[in-house]
């Protein structure tokens, strides 16, 4: 029994470390480049804290090497899914019973892991795996993720901590119960830290959790598996089940006991998902909690004030980082013709300067997109911008799969703001660029709003701040994370909590309270000290004479 409130106290961020010539996080790192990238691995399933082999097996290949086998994992189907629900039916008993503090301690130590001894190999499986610089593995597997670690620490007692008031002779208290049941996170494969927070959110709050991680990033999801089991988590909280997303998740969806879906991924997807599970609505014992996170087509809309320089920089980061497959990256921009000329030339000044290639050479900016089906999705589009008269190439265009999954950072320009390129996710490094004229701000705000579907991320660049106020308010339900004067990627634990809607998800902000409320179920308990013991109220007295 602990008799005492106890308190973590507010977070800081995680330091990004540089990774600059001579630094010993830089020599850290290479070595565990060469020591894990010189063997191929075995990853087993983990349920109810045993390791499974199923014997299906899949590769884990680097995307810019794909000679590079890294791994092969084993496969879940129907039986492990069913086995993974059971465990975690296990499980849910004493987890969900445990005193928050000594959750939280599992998480906050798995935290001290990451930052610490555990750092350059998880960094190093991201850069392998998912082909990341050591900058995007870094501010990703490693910064992000203890980050979601520590602060989810603080946001749950900051939950905890929300109590009702109380009326003379009473105590009003709120408990807030695990969901009854399990949580079924689905995680990408652009993000290590979202594939860390998926199941370790909803686990914090007692929950425990099936995870399916992308296919093509279960070489590192596997190693934060390992920080796991080190930190002490306990049998069957996080059952780890790689897979096909039809063979584990038509089971795990077909289950009364599905409690909740933690999702990020596409649209297509989650659509799909959230249909099924509106078809299975009478199977469940309680009505699922869905949050999910999908798509985007994120834009730059510059203003005539706007500084070209910064502009330029913003759209060429915003773009082209990762090799523009983040959920936020800039993949459409607006610039006004007044601008244009300088924009143009500083932005395809910096974009000849990017090197491509193995990002574990640390001269290359931009690395391979993650796997073949990618490669032929933006290979597509390139080619149909190519053809179109309505668009033209200013920079990059050339695809090469001949090593890895090679696509050059690539600019189009395009006269029609309604573009096949300006209105559907590529998930790629290609940006789209329409040119107005000035004296149609309004209009352009409006097709800038309506083009696409999706509502994630979007930046405005202005120096005039009437003008940023007026774009901004038009703009305010076009993106759940809103940027002035930046990229619209980046965003920080604690300080920029990640969401979008419309066709871009729920936006249950992860980073944040609001998402770890979703994993709970408040129970409200009023104790009256001194009942009455007569039914009567004074009002049934009769009138005196």
């Amino acid at each position: 029994m602990t008799n005492a409130l106890f308190r973590t106290g507010t977070p800081d961020n995680e330091p990004v470390l540089s990774y600059a010539p001579g630094t010993s996080e830089r020599r850290d790192l290479k070595e565990a480049i060469g020591r894990i990238g010189s063997r191929t691995i075995e990853i087993p399933l983990v349920i109810g804290g045993k390791k499974v082999k199923t014997g299906r097996t899949g590769d884990c290949r680097c995307p810019h090497d794909h000679r590079h086998l890294l791994g092969r994992y084993h496969k879940a189907g129907g039986k492990e899914a069913d086995q993974a629900i059971e465990a975690a039916a296990r499980a849910w008993p004493e987890w969900s019973r445990m005193d928050w503090a000594d959750r939280a301690s599992i998480f906050l130590k798995a935290a001290e892991l990451l930052a610490g001894p555990h750092r350059q190999a998880v960094n190093a499986a991201t850069m392998l795996g998912q082909s990341k610089t050591c900058h995007q593995a870094e501010i990703d597997s490693a910064c992000e993720l203890i980050d979601f670690w520590r602060f989810n620490v603080h946001y749950l007692q900051r939950i905890y901590a929300d109590q009702p008031e109380s009326g003379p002779g009473m105590w009003n208290r709120v408990e807030y119960r695990p969901l009854e049941g399990f949580v079924f996170a689905i995680t990408p494969f652009n993000f290590t830290s979202i594939a860390g927070n998926l199941p370790t959110a909803p686990a914090l709050m007692g929950n425990t959790v099936l995870w399916k991680p992308a296919s093509s990033a279960v070489y590192s999801a596997h190693f934060l598996m390992e920080v796991l089991h080190e930190a002490g988590l306990p049998p069957g909280v996080i059952n780890f089940v790689p897979g096909s997303g039809g063979q584990i998740g038509d089971p795990v969806m077909a289950s009364g006991a599905l409690a909740g879906i933690h999702f990020t991924g596409s649209t297509e997807v989650f659509q799909g998902v959230w249909s099924t599970i509106g078809q299975n609505i009478t199977r469940y014992a309680n009505y699922p909690r869905i949050v999910g996170e999908t798509g985007g087509k994120d834009f730059v809309f510059a203003h005539a004030s706007a500084e070209p320089e910064s502009l330029a920089t913003a759209l060429v980061r915003g773009a082209f980082e990762y090799q523009g497959q983040k959920c936020s990256a800039a993949s459409r921009a607006y610039i006004p013709k007044s601008l244009w000329k300088r924009v143009r030339d500083e932005m395809l000044a910096q974009v000849g300067e990017i090197e491509m290639g193995d990002p574990t050479d640390f001269r290359n900016f931009v690395g391979a997109v993650i796997d073949q089906a990618a490669y032929q999705s933006i290979e597509k589009y390139i080619k149909y911008a190519k053809r179109s008269p309505e668009a033209k190439i200013l920079a990059g265009g050339r695809c090469d799969p001949s090593r890895g999954w090679f696509i050059e950072p690539t600019v189009v320009q395009t006269t029609n703001p309604e573009f096949k390129l300006m209105k559907e996710e590529i998930f790629g490094p290609v940006l789209t660029i329409y040119v107005y004229p000035d004296g149609q701000l309004d209009k352009t705000l409006a097709s800038c709003d309506t083009a696409s579907p999706y509502a994630l991320t979007g930046a405005i660049f202005a120096r005039d701040r009437q003008a940023a106020v007026k774009m901004a308010d038009r703009l305010r339900h076009t993106a759940g994370n809103f940027y002035i004067n930046d990229k619209p990627t980046g965003a920080v634990v604690g300080q920029q909590p990640f969401g979008g809607s419309r066709a871009s998800g729920t936006n249950d902000k992860a980073g944040s309270a609001q998402n770890l409320q979703r994993w709970v179920t408040p129970r409200t308990i009023k104790e009256l000290f001194v009942p009455p013991k007569h039914f009567a109220y004074p009002f049934l007295a009769g009138d005196e004479e």
